[in-house]
């Protein structure tokens, strides 16, 4: 994407000092300025993406040189428990198959909730929906589901859920076995493991430590009580999520996207909630399922390892095996 930088005098803490003191004269309250200002700026940076054009994206998933070209079968497990940690079953997965456009689909998320199962079990009933009617999916699939994303959670904030209560969200798309289109935001991981040993995070892990000058710059902090995890605000473990609404203006609903092709090195993809990923590494995960030939025996293989290491979390995995 091409930035265009106009000179000015000015720093940038400057501009900023000057725009929110504008915004005070004229309401006569600061808080309230600098919250417009994090509105905007998060407006902004959607809308920046929405006018990027496709050729500076070069991610057109409907390749007419790739028509005739066999992709990988590819089929799916997927296991789940509830933790120990005394509330209800928050995780939500959605594991299914699908053909659109033509095109053979396999539709993977995990939706970790936080604080109640409403919006996990909105997000599983609706996300995948939003995403694939976005008419530009097929041409500008990160544009397409960065938008699908932030409508979502517009929507889930005015209907669905309160100030309190959340989740995150790791949805992957294979397309004919050719392609791989993943996003997340919050804690919750994917990777994909190779014949060759090779093991790719594709996600990212949004903790707080890690995006504390971003939750700084929103206006808010990031605290830890001793033996606790970091946290926003000294509530929530994460720095981006679906819900929130009384964090929602210092943290983000902005999905990280990736987009894989799919080889014939290419053996297994392992989604998981964190309750895996806190004591279970990605080489680890690896490691554990290499030997194994199908995806329902991985996928239980899996949380029962989680389990013997501890966790006490709610723990949902699911597993893509490529054939």
């Amino acid at each position: 994407m091409k930035e265009t930088t106009k000179n000015s005098t000015y720093t940038p803490e400057e501009i900023l000092l000057h725009a929110v003191k504008k915004r005070r004269s004229a309401s006569g309250d600061l808080k309230n300025a600098v919250k417009i200002h994090n509105q905007q700026e998060e407006e902004n940076h959607f809308r920046v993406e929405e006018e990027t054009s496709h050729d500076d994206i070069n991610d057109d998933l409907d390749d007419e040189e790739e028509e005739g070209c066999c992709g990988r079968r590819f089929g799916h497990s997927y296991h789940l428990v509830k933790g120990k940690m005394g509330h209800g079953m928050e995780d939500y997965i959605v594991a299914d198959t699908k053909t659109v456009k033509g095109h053979n689909l396999g539709l993977y998320a995990i939706f970790d909730g936080h604080l109640g199962r409403v919006v996990a079990a909105y997000l599983q009933n609706h996300l995948f929906d939003n995403i694939l009617s976005q008419p530009d999916f097929w041409r500008n699939p990160k544009k397409a589901i960065k938008r699908a994303y932030k409508s979502t959670d517009e929507y889930i904030l005015q209907n669905v859920v309160g100030p309190r209560g959340g989740s995150t969200a790791v949805t992957a798309i294979v397309i004919d076995g050719k392609k791989l289109v993943v996003a997340n935001v919050g804690d919750s991981r994917a990777i994909l493991c190779c014949k060759s040993g090779h093991v790719k995070q594709i996600t990212v892990d949004h903790e707080p430590d890690k995006e504390k000058d971003f939750v700084e710059s929103k206006g808010g902090f990031v605290s830890t009580k001793p033996g606790n995890v970091p946290r926003v605000d000294g509530q929530l473990a994460m720095t981006r999520a679906f819900g929130d609404g009384r964090l929602k203006e210092h943290i983000s609903v902005r999905p990280d996207i990736e987009i894989v092709e799919i080889d014939d090195d290419t053996k297994f993809l392992i989604l998981a909630s964190d309750g895996l990923w806190k004591v279970v590494s990605n080489e680890e995960a690896w490691d554990r399922i290499e030997e194994m030939g199908n995806a329902e025996e991985a996928a239980k293989a899996l949380i029962e390892e989680a389990l013997a290491r501890g966790s006490k979390d709610d723990i949902s995995c699911i597993v893509v095996s490529f054939n």
